[in-house]
């Protein structure tokens, strides 16, 4: 690492000097002239005596002098100065003008006191530059608070000992293989040149959150044994216009030195969001900031040997110029993984776990469909602590099922006072959502049913269990999701002939999938297939903020009636199938306020046993 000491020293000495030389010139500012006191010519006091302005006369006389200052209070209130070099001499001739003046003597300054101001400024400047001194020495030696100095500094970390390796990263198979290329890249340029391949320069990593983009990363970089540079994307944006582009131009310099090298920027889309959406138009600083990328990457200078990685959950918000080949040649889907995926995480996740015989780690897999990694090792670790918490030596089945709860839905409420008919209410509201998630074909089997209140407002819940990872959904599916939407606000109506508010949720769930079936997957017949959404779901000030919708208030009118139909539609279907269960309705409403909470066993017996009573 280059010593920039003495340029910084140099640097602090100017500054020092600069505030030195400001303090002495206000030192030697005339307080008097700041006070409002106008300095006064002899000429120009004469005058104003012969006219009679002058209201009162002041005359201080310097001890062992002869000379003076006379202060003039005029009749506006203003205040003059004049300065005389005989006291005795300047009282006579005011006092032929009529005026009597007040006489008083003040002591002669010290050379001490008058050079008091400059020497409090420098005792001053001596104290910052002692702090400066150690604000770099701090820098030499990796303290942060040497970056005052530094601003425009890349503040990128240089990973050199990684012992991650892509063997160690489990669910991701197809993303570790095209991993896989890059590290052969890095390690056999040759080998490609003679063909005439490329490295790639760049590779997006895109995915939900918690997938594994930065773990991959990682990864890639201890695998190909290369330095490894990671940073932020928010590292680069700054208040100061131009530190941006300046730390990515160091960033790039730094890397070039230690080529082949991977420069990772994780959450790229904090800087290089798509150009002309802010109000600072094309001086706005992130916009400068993603111009040097773009240069740095694709530009003249030639930076061969580094690959850029990034990651991003937000790719749709991303400017169209660094996405394209050249900058990154390589867009890599880091999805949640599938039910062997899961499996492999959860076998990592659970090597320092002491679990118990009866936790089988394959039907947790086939539970967490649509878990991330990071959910999985949550999950476990949630697990763990619900053990630790009962004093227990092992994990066992049941703390993995509570766990399962905490994650997905949130910790149960259990001191928290309801009434009698609150409970009644909610324990016919769960039931009725479980029911049709029961009956209908396309839905998942219920997991648990608790009338106990979590998180701020639910009363209850009602938990299926995913069996399947679906790509896509059918449109009697999205059908099937509004009927389980409505079915507590149905089986309310049915059994008190009155409703609550506590379906505000439902109905908002049900109302969204009913207007995407329509907006946005050309599922209706009276509008066809067309797409009628706006093209971002993000308001961008100055690009989407006076964006007009894509068809005529005639169409938004027909898109309210096809909504409303498909609502009343499901509605209708819904409550026929709550009346044919209406047995079941009771028997599992009254099992819940009983127990609070059944499983999926004891609400498909019940279930079966309220439809096939035994006659005797």
């Amino acid at each position: 690492m280059n010593n920039n000491k003495g340029p910084r020293l140099f640097g602090a000495f100017i500054f020092i000097a600069i505030l030195l030389v400001v303090g002495i010139v206000i030192s030697r500012l005339d307080m008097n002239a700041l006070m409002g006191i106008r300095p006064f010519t002899k000429g120009q006091l004469e005058k104003q005596l012969e006219e009679n302005f002058v209201a009162s006369v002041e005359i201080e006389q310097k001890l062992d002098s002869k000379g003076g200052s006379v202060l003039i209070t005029l009749k506006d209130g203003s205040q003059k100065k004049l300065n005389v070099t005989d006291v005795d001499e300047t009282e006579k001739w005011i006092r032929s003008y009529g005026l009597d003046p007040t006489v008083s003597e003040v002591p002669k300054q010290d050379w001490f006191i008058q050079l008091l101001p400059t020497i409090i400024m420098a005792v001053v400047c001596v104290f910052f530059f002692v702090i400066m001194l150690n604000m770099m020495s701090g820098l030499s030696g990796g303290g942060s608070s040497g970056r005052l100095m530094e601003f425009g500094k890349s503040r990128a970390k240089m990973i050199k000992d990684n012992n991650k390796r892509l063997g160690d990263v489990a669910g991701l198979e197809e993303e570790k293989e095209d991993l896989s290329e890059i590290v052969d890249f890095l390690k056999n340029p040759g080998k490609y040149a003679k063909m005439g391949a490329r490295i790639p320069k760049g590779i997006l990593l895109e995915g939900p959150p918690g997938t594994g983009k930065t773990l991959l990363a990682k990864a890639l970089a201890g695998e190909a044994g290369v330095p490894f540079y990671s940073i932020s994307g928010s590292d680069f944006v700054e208040m100061f216009v131009g530190v941006g582009a300046s730390r990515v131009r160091d960033l790039f310099e730094e890397a070039n030195a230690n080529k082949p090298c991977i420069v990772f920027i994780d959450e790229i889309d904090a800087v290089a969001r798509r150009r002309g959406t802010g109000m600072g138009g094309g001086h706005d600083e992130r916009e400068q900031t993603l111009n040097q990328m773009l240069v740095e990457m694709d530009g003249f200078a030639e930076n061969s040997g580094i690959i850029v990685l990034a990651a991003t959950n937000r790719v749709d918000i991303l400017d169209p110029a660094i996405l394209r080949p050249g900058r990154f040649d390589r867009k890599i889907m880091v999805g949640r993984p599938d039910v062997k995926g899961r499996r492999a995480i959860l076998e990592v996740h659970s090597k320092n776990k002491n679990l118990g015989s009866d936790v089988n780690l394959d039907e947790i897999a086939r539970t967490t469909a649509g878990y991330t990694g990071a959910d999985l090792e949550n999950l476990l670790n949630e697990s763990a602590i619900i053990a630790t918490k009962r004093d227990a030596a092992y994990i066992n089945d049941e703390d993995v099922k509570k766990a399962i709860i905490k994650t997905g839905i949130g910790t149960e409420k259990k001191s928290r006072i309801v009434s009698e008919k609150e409970k009644k209410i909610t324990a016919y509201h769960e039931t009725g959502h479980a029911i049709l998630f029961h009956v209908l074909p396309d839905m998942d089997p219920v997991y648990t049913i608790s009338i106990i209140p979590t998180g701020v407002s639910a009363a209850g819940y009602t938990m299926p269990l995913p069996e399947n990872d679906d790509m896509f959904t059918t449109k009697g599916k999205m059908k099937q999701h509004i009927m389980v939407s409505l079915g507590g606000r149905i089986a309310e109506s049915l059994i008190f002939d009155d409703i609550t508010s506590g379906a505000s949720s439902d109905i908002q769930k049900a109302t969204d999938v009913a207007r995407k079936m329509v907006v946005r997957y050309g599922m209706s017949k009276k509008l066809g297939m067309i797409n009628y959404e706006s093209d971002s779901d993000e308001v961008f000030i100055g690009r989407d903020l006076a964006h007009t919708k894509p068809y005529s208030d005639a169409t938004a009118a027909e898109i309210d009636e096809e909504v409303k139909a498909i609502i009343d539609e499901c509605y209708a279907e819904a409550e026929k199938i709550l009346k044919e269960h209406e047995k079941v309705l009771h028997a599992v409403s009254e099992l819940l306020l009983k127990k609070e909470r059944i499983t999926r066993q004891e609400f498909e017996k019940t279930f079966e046993n309220a439809m096939n009573p035994m006659t005797i």
